[in-house]
């Protein structure tokens, strides 16, 4: 009788331990309600509430400084914008497009007689040819899109589970 009630212990031991551990094991970000974006600290979050769920460090155009005004610039927009939709089969590992320009974007643009540009995404690496580990390396670090906002491939599985069409995103200088 001593030992079946050992061997009882044990396994509500180990039912216990199985669940504490179990969301560690299977941790997952829940939904986030919107996205923020520090250019000069080069981080974007996953945010809910007040609470950063997640940070990824990101590269962003190869003229990082100042709002994007006109297409060619290689700036990253600054701003409030929506996360609209997704393109699972782009030049980059899989992309989500950010609504620049908005109305104050064209309008300052129109001011200015240029074009203001679009096709801004939050992205991955690039794929094909481009994307061996060699290049992998290469776009750490550095800022190298035309005004995009690029995270590795595995940040980028994150955010594309868990950001929802229509989240907000907030690009800080």
């Amino acid at each position: 009788m001593i030992f079946l009630h050992q061997r009882l212990f044990i396994l509500i031991e180990i039912f216990i331990i199985f669940l504490l551990l179990t969301p560690v094991l299977g941790e997952q970000i829940p939904n986030v309600d919107r996205v923020v974006v520090y250019k000069k600290k080069r981080v974007l979050q996953l945010c809910r509430g007040d609470s950063v769920l997640k940070q990824y460090p990101i590269a962003l155009g190869k003229s990082p400084e100042g709002h994007k005004v006109r297409e060619g610039d290689s700036r990253t927009p600054e701003g409030r914008y929506i996360l609209d939709w997704r393109n699972p089969n782009s030049k980059y590992y899989l992309s989500i497009h950010i609504s620049y320009p908005n109305k104050a974007d064209k309008q300052r643009a129109d001011s200015l007689g240029v074009n203001p540009g679009g096709a801004i995404m939050v992205h991955g690496y690039p794929t094909g040819k481009s994307a061996s580990l060699w290049n992998r390396y290469w776009f750490l670090g550095r800022d190298w899109t035309d005004g995009c906002i690029a995270v590795s491939n595995e940040a980028m599985d994150e955010i594309w589970t868990t950001v929802k069409d229509g989240t907000p995103i907030d690009i800080h200088p």
